[in-house]
C-alpha cells in the first residue's frame, strides 16, 4: 500500500461515503472502488461493505483504517526527514487554512512566499476554523490559520484581530435591532456563541431573522442592497464607508474582537518549508500588506 492508499482508507473511514471520498480526494467514485478492491486482493480479506446506512468496515478494514493516521504521519515524517537533508528548501507544505483567509488572504501570501522558495510545493485544506483547528491538532497539517481563540497548547502567533460590529445600510440605533431584519449567515461555532452571548446579554427578546445566506461575504452584498443587517467582523466592511457601524461591546464595555492565529507545533520546524513558512508570516503585517 502507498500513501494514496492509506489517505483513502482514512477519508472513507471518516465519511462513510464513496461519493463525498472521491469528492475529498479530487478522484472519480470508480477510481475509490477499484483502490478498495486491489487492497482487498492484497490482505485476502474483505474490508468494507455496501449498507442502507453507506460503507460500513468489517473488522479488518476498521483495524486497517485507524492505522492510516499512524503510517500517514511516518510517510510525511520520513518525506520531510529526506528533503531536508539537502540545503535547498523544497518539499511539500501541508497548510490548513480558514475559508475566510483561503478567499482573501492566502493566494497573495503564497505568492510572495513562492518567490522567495520556488521549490516549496502546497496542499491546502479549507473549512470552518474549527475542523482546521483538528486538522492541526491532529498534526495532518504542518500549519493551521483559525480565527477564534482554540484552546491550543503548541506556539502559537497572533496574525490580526478584527472588531465585531452590527452592520446596516441606513442608521439603526441599537435599541431598534430586536425589531429589524437580521440576514443571518453560516459560520463556525465559536464566532456564533460569541455572537449569540451577546444578543442575550443585550435583548430580552431574539432576533428577527430576515434571511439566512451561505456565508458572510453574501450577508455583506445583502446588507449593501438594504436588505436588513448583519453581525460582521470588521475585515470584511473596512473598505465600505458608506455603511454604518455600531462596534459590539461586553458587560464592562470592552469592544468584542475575534482573533486571526497561526498555529503549529514545535516538532512542525523540523521541516524546513515548515520552518521558513512559519518565520516569514511572522515577519508580515498579514492584515494590511495581502
Amino acid at each position: 500500500m502507498n500513501e494514496r492508499d492509506w489517505l483513502i482508507l482514512k477519508t472513507l473511514y471518516e465519511k462513510k461515503n464513496i461519493t463525498k471520498t472521491a469528492e475529498s480526494l479530487y478522484v472519480s467514485q470508480p477510481s475509490i472502488t477499484k483502490r478498495i478492491q486491489q487492497i482487498e486482493q492484497e490482505y485476502g480479506r474483505t474490508l468494507v461493505v455496501r449498507g442502507t446506512k453507506g460503507v460500513q468496515f468489517t473488522p479488518e478494514g476498521e483495524y486497517l483504517a485507524k492505522c492510516a493516521d499512524e503510517m500517514l504521519e511516518r510517510l510525511y515524517h520520513i518525506k520531510d526527514q529526506v528533503l531536508n537533508i539537502g540545503l535547498e528548501v523544497s518539499g511539500t507544505l501541508r497548510l490548513g487554512v480558514s475559508n475566510y483567509i483561503t478567499r482573501h488572504k492566502l493566494p497573495l501570501l503564497l505568492k510572495l512566499f513562492g518567490e522567495r522558495f520556488p521549490k516549496v510545493n502546497y496542499k491546502v485544506s479549507t473549512g470552518w476554523s474549527r475542523d482546521v483547528f483538528n486538522l492541526a491538532y491532529n498534526q495532518e497539517v504542518h500549519v493551521g490559520i483559525v480565527r477564534g481563540d482554540y484552546n491550543w497548547s503548541g506556539p502559537k502567533h497572533l496574525l490580526f484581530e478584527e472588531k465585531l460590529c452590527v452592520v446596516s445600510k441606513e442608521y439603526v440605533g441599537l435599541h431598534e435591532l430586536p425589531f429589524m431584519p437580521r440576514i443571518e449567515y453560516e459560520t463556525d461555532n465559536l464566532l456564533k456563541t460569541t455572537i449569540d452571548n451577546w444578543w442575550t446579554g443585550t435583548f430580552s427578546q431574539p432576533p428577527l431573522l430576515g434571511m439566512e445566506v451561505d456565508k458572510a461575504d453574501t450577508c455583506k452584498e445583502m446588507v449593501l442592497n438594504g436588505l436588513g443587517y448583519g453581525i460582521l467582523p470588521s475585515v470584511l466592511i473596512e473598505n465600505h464607508d458608506d455603511l454604518y457601524l455600531i462596534n459590539l461591546e461586553d458587560e464592562s464595555g470592552n469592544p468584542l474582537v475575534r482573533r486571526t492565529w497561526l498555529l503549529y507545533r514545535e516538532e512542525t520546524l523540523q521541516s524546513k518549508a515548515a520552518n521558513e513558512f512559519v518565520q516569514f508570516v511572522r515577519t508580515i503585517d498579514f492584515k494590511n500588506s495581502l
